[in-house]
């Protein structure tokens, strides 16, 4: 399939070809923004589609067909299956259920603005507006950079307004009711655990036995599990770059994962699966296999309802923190331990518990004083 190019500004192309119509074929035009590489990268995309049978006239494409298009040739090689899924959700669930039938070029701000409202009226949280704020103004990026709308309608918006919210954590009283209810049950070491080291669960579900040193009482984060309906269940790198830490244990910690280390090498003998490798999974499933995330915490859900305590999951992580918080522990190290990519996510998230020093202008005073003096 040929087309030819012509340069119309600086960083501006046409691209003339044909496609086959009901009784000849028929001419059509499209711009195409970048370098002259970019311009022809972008030409032989759309030309190959024609040779498939996959064209769609730019002039003409949905709102749908640009999603799909964008979650092909973009997300795919650039983000995470956990990341992909999530984009395709938001995009899918929001965006293409509202305004799909919308040619791209002709989505205005204004349709955008209706969506966010529409997701506030629904009770929908205002994270989850910003969330699709970003992805949406993201791949309409694409789009511009790709020649197919000429400007960005998600840039002439603000970004929805989320309300500042407490996280949900336990109370010490609610921690020892979930512990005693859990003892000597399968679930006990995990929240255990997860309680005396701030992990995430898709860190604590990669851990393996050759990143724990009971001896010295340490931890280290190497990899996390995910589970997506794209890619399943998959390891990966950890969250940020400051994921890859090593994490101190409490002795009652240790303790845990010592009697967790025996019962699960006399589970595996009874089953006759021999002495567990060093590179076995902490707590994956009862034959060594990873653990499914999910599944976890619908059994934490249940346990937690049974308590009455409304808590996620997620919770143990924050009560982690908060505890550390209390005992006056510096937001460096707090955020250090968490494997936060920087201690303002750290302030961010947990800033409100954090109590004020008082002891600023008597500090202040001293200093004064000492250098006011001859």
């Amino acid at each position: 399939m040929k087309g030819s190019l012509l340069r119309r500004g600086e960083r501006s192309w046409r691209l003339k070809y044909d496609v086959p119509g009901n009784r000849k074929r028929e001419t059509r035009y499209v711009t195409l923004k970048g370098t002259k590489a970019q311009a022809q990268a972008q030409a032989a995309k759309i030309l190959a589609t024609i040779a498939t049978g996959e064209h769609v006239d730019p002039s003409g494409e949905t709102v749908a067909q640009f999603v799909g298009r964008w979650l092909r040739d973009w997300a795919d090689a650039n983000v995470s299956n956990q990341t992909w899924s999530g984009y395709a959700q938001m995009l899918r669930k929001h965006l293409v259920s509202r305004v799909g039938s919308v040619p791209i070029q002709k989505l205005r701000a204004a349709d955008l603005q209706a969506i966010y409202a529409a997701m506030a009226a629904d009770g929908l949280a205002d994270r989850s507006r910003l969330h699709l704020h970003r992805i949406v103004r993201s791949m309409l990026k694409h789009a511009t950079q790709w020649g197919v709308i000429s400007r960005n309608p998600a840039d002439m918006l603000d970004a929805p307004r989320v309300r500042t919210t407490e996280v949900a954590i336990l109370t010490p009283a609610q921690a020892q009711t979930v512990l005693e209810a859990l003892r000597d049950k399968p679930l006990y070491p995990i929240v255990a655990v997860l309680l005396g080291t701030g992990l995430r669960r898709s860190e604590l579900l990669g851990l393996r036995w050759e990143n724990l040193d009971l001896d010295a009482g340490t931890l280290r984060v190497e990899q996390a599990l995910e589970e997506t309906a794209r890619g399943g269940v998959a390891f990966k790198a950890p969250k940020t770059r400051h994921g890859r830490r090593t994490i101190t244990l409490p002795p009652s910690t240790v303790a845990v994962l010592r009697d967790h280390w025996k019962a699960q090498q006399e589970q595996r003998l009874f089953l006759g699966l021999g002495k567990a490798p060093a590179g076995a999974l902490v707590f994956g499933d009862w034959d060594g296999s990873p653990r499914s995330p999910r599944a976890l915490t619908h059994q934490w859900s249940n346990i937690a309802k049974a308590a009455g305590i409304q808590a996620t999951l997620h919770s143990l992580r924050h009560t982690h923190a908060s505890t550390l918080i209390a005992a006056g522990l510096d937001v460096l190290t707090i955020s250090r331990r968490l494997g936060h990519g920087s201690p303002a996510i750290t302030l961010n998230v947990y800033g409100h518990l954090f109590k004020p020093d008082d002891r600023a202008a008597a500090i202040m005073e001293a200093a004064l004083t000492t250098i006011a003096k001859p």
